[in-house]
């Protein structure tokens, strides 16, 4: 391939980019504008032109996966030999190369986790901390070290970004100092302390420093919103006086500041080099003008100066398609519903369901989600996180539950002693009433658990007389029904996942104030970056894309959510929201007031009594051969269906069902449990035993 072929088919700021090939030169691209295109032809260009040297360019990214798209498509330019790495691998590389000649000795050893040893300083600081505790040590200790704070200024530092954790700041320091201390007697190596390593040796050695920028004379770095100061010291160090460095970012999709990264070397490019050539890539190739709009609307409402002074309005370039879609639901149960209702028509349509997506702010929200693509037999996979029942802390709490089973803890049989008993076991591993500070670990871990303790009071709801044994029994046919097929399925991921990929179609879901922004983003700078976090999320999709909200946690719960002030003034919906309409068939609910019992008038508050209809203890009309059929067509239909027969219907829809007799569609519609899907699928066959 020639240059001039290299240039053929670019737009024109694409071009620009690629006829920059000497630096300094910063590209600004937004979402689906092909920045990968524009920097690999722009390497390619230069060295069919003669400019660069293959050897000589290093092309820095942040992933594994990344670095291996950039080698082979320059490969298929014809521009094979260029070093594509992360920082840390091109780290270790030359401290590995230098490590004998400068300074000797056995090489330190690489630390794979920071778990290990940091429990290991917490133990000779005399603390005893869980594993969620280690974890959110092992996190802010390398939040430290990537922005440069020592253990002694750990705590102002701390202060002045405005963080917040879990753990005690002064036990973080005092475990900080000992993690350093250990680390040293043990001659281990973490990852921030091979790049810090890799700059010291270049800064104390001249000669290696002259060779190393002999070698790399030409750096081009993706994602540079993403880069965190000790990142940014070994690249100077690279670089020494020199300013042939290409750099690509975004700054509306810096995501990762609780991590130490920061887009201010994006931002302040042009500070450092007055004489940059910038280039912005606007032209969005990868979604339809309706989402894209959205996009813009979205992040146009950015507060700060840095927002406006680098603002970046996509422009389509693709077909029109359908509007993105907004959607108010009851409860988290009906939301899920309804996306795996949609997901499953889209699929039926011919949309493949790995080209569809749902993102969520937090893990612990891929639970419901589960169950709802289950029990319509959509295939899923989970994406950047473990399946719910296979995180630690929720097999950790699996195991505790069932031991306690075993020991019969819960002598109480009603309801509210399952609840109870649920609760006291989680608080063994880590479970409190209320939700730990920070974002980490910690966070994650309590969500998970406090998932479970729904769970709890979900079952006790309907069926007051359940036991322990019956919620491990739960539990463990929830885990066996929620597997899926690998190879095919929509993707369920946290927008942090989903950062980089695309689909043909995503559902936003989650979207209330609280979750988006998260709750504990308090700063104005901490809520902007849950604005770009939602904005990652819209440019993800390339055609179909539906932003939703619960009004409620669960069915029967208080509506009082409101949804995310960052849906306020976005096209195709009002700065004030109503809640949409609920299609009477699929939720059926009186329009205001409480539920009245259909025997005595009573209002009705507890779950199971609003399922029935009536109060309890209020006479019935139940036809027991009609319910005895029914929980036996239940069963026939589960196992051919592969899936739990609380799925199919629960026992309270049943006895409902078997107590009023319901002669047609419409009036079987009326009996909560029995949403749209399941009047659709299963309709036909109730009435048959009804009947």
């Amino acid at each position: 391939m020639d240059a001039q072929a290299v240039l053929a088919g670019l737009d024109p700021e694409q071009r620009a980019v690629a006829e920059a090939v000497r630096g300094p030169v910063c590209v600004l691209a937004g979402a689906g504008t092909g920045k990968t295109r524009a920097i690999t032809h722009r390497i390619a260009y230069g060295i069919l032109t003669g400019r660069m040297v293959p050897q000589r360019v290093l092309a820095l990214t942040f992933t594994n996966r990344a670095a291996g798209e950039l080698r082979g498509r320059l490969a298929r330019l014809g521009a094979a030999g260029v070093q594509a790495r992360t920082f840390h691998a091109a780290a270790l590389r030359q401290l590995t190369y230098f490590w004998p000649r400068v300074v000797g000795g056995e090489p330190p050893t690489i630390l794979k986790s920071k778990i290990p040893l940091v429990a290991d300083a917490a133990r000779a600081c005399s603390m005893s901390p869980g594993r969620t505790e280690l974890r959110e040590m092992a996190d802010e200790i390398e939040w430290a070290k990537v922005t440069q704070h020592r253990p002694e200024d750990y705590a102002a530092a701390v202060a002045r970004a405005g963080r917040r954790s879990a753990a005690s700041v002064v036990d973080i320091a005092n475990v900080y100092a000992m993690y350093e201390q250990l680390r040293r007697e043990r001659n281990l190596l973490d990852f921030e302390g091979m790049l810090e390593l890799t700059a010291a040796i270049l800064t104390e050695h001249p000669e290696v420093a002259r060779e190393v920028r002999a070698q790399y004379q030409h750096f081009v770095v993706d994602e540079f919103q993403d880069v965190n100061p000790l990142q940014k010291l070994l690249l100077d160090t690279w670089r020494g006086d020199r300013d042939d460095v290409c750099v690509v970012g975004d700054p509306n999709q810096t995501i990762y500041s609780f991590t130490g990264a920061t887009p201010a070397y994006l931002l302040d490019f042009t500070r450092d080099f007055p004489d940059a050539t910038v280039v912005k890539l606007v032209r969005d190739y990868r979604s339809t003008p309706q989402v894209v709009r959205l996009a813009n609307d979205v992040i146009g409402q950015a507060r700060g100066e840095a927002a406006k002074r680098h603002k970046l309005d996509l422009v389509a370039q693709r077909a029109d398609g359908p509007a993105p879609d907004f959607a108010a639901h009851d409860d988290e149960v009906a939301e899920a519903e309804d996306v795996a209702r949609r997901a499953r028509a889209l699929i039926e349509k011919g949309v493949p369901a790995r080209e569809i997506a749902v993102l969520f702010r937090i893990n612990a929200q891929s639970e419901v989600y589960e169950t709802a693509f289950a029990a319509l037999d959509v295939p899923y996979v989970v994406r950047g996180a473990e399946r719910f029942f296979e995180r630690q802390e929720v097999r950790q709490a699996v195991f505790a539950l069932r031991g306690a089973a075993r020991a019969g803890a819960d002598a109480e049989t009603d309801g509210t002693g399952l609840v109870r008993t649920v609760r006291h076991v989680l608080t063994g591993v880590g479970f409190s009433e209320r939700p730990p500070d920070g974002s980490g670990a910690a966070r994650a871990r309590w969500e998970s658990l406090a998932a479970l303790a729904q769970l709890a009071e979900d079952m006790a709801a309907e069926n007051p007389r359940a036991a322990l044994p019956d919620f491990v029994a739960e539990l463990e046919t929830r885990a066996a029904a929620q597997h899926a097929p690998p190879l095919e399925g929509v993707t369920l991921a946290s927008l942090h996942a989903a950062k980089g990929l695309e689909w043909d179609a995503v559902f936003l879901v989650g979207l209330t104030e609280g979750m988006m922004p998260i709750v504990y983003a308090e700063t104005p700078e901490q809520v902007e970056e849950e604005r770009r976090l939602l904005y990652v999320g819209v440019t993800r999709a390339r055609e179909h894309l539906t932003l939703s909200w619960a009004l409620a946690r669960s069915p029967g719960g208080a509506r009082g959510r409101r949804p995310s002030r960052f849906l306020d003034g976005l096209s195709g919906r009002t700065s004030t929201p109503s809640p949409a309409p609920v299609d009477r068939a699929k939720r059926p609910r009186r329009a205001t007031g409480p539920q009245p019992c259909r025997v005595c008038g009573r209002p009705l508050t507890a779950a199971v009594e609003r399922k029935l209809g009536r109060c309890e203890d209020c006479p019935s009309e139940l036809n027991e051969d009609v319910l005895l059929a029914l929980k036996d067509w239940r069963a026939e239909v589960s196992a051919e269906q592969k899936v739990p027969a609380y799925v199919v219907f629960t026992d309270a829809t049943l006895q409902a069902i078997a107590e009023r007799a319901p002669g047609s569609l419409e009036e079987l519609a009326q009996i909560p449990g029995v949403g749209r899907v399941k009047l659709d699928r299963y309709g036909d066959a109730v009435l048959n035993l009804c009947g």
